[in-house]
């Protein structure tokens, strides 16, 4: 098994009073593609977004390539190599599908990813790079939202719901990219509320339940039952 790229030891989050997350332990490996399913308010996004600094976390909670980033601006951690594609694509309403492109590429980080690579991985950006963002299909809208990401060239790419809300054409169109992403190595998290996708896309699979780790082993030996008693707590 590679080394730990990013690791939680006992990470926990809260929002004031109300704790989501009790004690994760995680990692991903470079090069790995990992899975994290759970049923809804189960701290999914809570995670990736406390991997983020979006959600402040314990300085040593969370390392990335072996230093503390528990905390740290969201900024500092999208220069150090950490991107997300968030849940809902939040895209910029008043930019072109090309200048929210190229906001991902803000951060300055040096790598494969320009516009004319995301326009090869999605072409239909190309064709529409004129045109306002969110005046594109959800799908397309999800494309810009994957390929903004992919400019900053992170080392780790975070997927929070990429199927969320999409026709299933529209959805294997989208993960038959994955390959050509993490081709060069890239690590992902893939948070996934089809557990069937979840498994065939990762080598991995973590099921939170309730803001806790309730399962966690490879995709392909993990079982129905053992996936059904972890998500639902059973």
């Amino acid at each position: 098994m590679s080394a730990a790229l990013v690791r939680t030891e006992g990470l926990t989050a809260r929002y004031g009073d109300a704790q989501v997350l009790f004690g994760i332990d995680f990692r991903l490996g470079a090069g790995e593609v990992v899975s994290i399913i759970g049923a809804n308010g189960a701290g999914k996004s809570t995670f990736l977004k406390s991997l983020t600094g979006l959600v402040k976390a314990a300085r040593d909670s969370i390392r990335f390539d072996d230093a503390p980033i528990g905390g740290l601006p969201p900024g500092d951690i999208v220069r150090r190599g950490l991107a997300m594609v968030p849940e809902g694509r939040r895209l910029f309403p008043s930019l072109s599908v090309e200048e929210n492109l190229l906001m991902g590429a803000v951060a300055g980080r040096r790598g494969p990813w320009t516009l004319e690579r995301v326009h090869g991985l999605f072409p239909i950006l190309r064709e529409k790079r004129a045109q306002p963002a969110t005046s594109l299909s959800g799908g397309q809208q999800q494309m810009v939202a994957i390929g903004r990401a992919l400019m900053s060239n992170p080392r780790v790419l975070l997927c929070d719901e990429l199927s969320l809300g999409l026709a299933p054409i529209v959805i294997k169109e989208i993960y038959d990219a994955l390959p050509a992403i993490t081709a060069e190595g890239m690590s992902v998290v893939l948070v996934e509320q089809d557990v069937a996708v979840a498994q065939r896309v990762s080598q991995r699979v973590y099921c939170f339940q309730e803001g806790r780790v309730s399962l966690e082993g490879p995709s392909a030996a993990l079982t129905r039952e053992q996936i059904s008693a972890a998500y639902f707590g059973i």
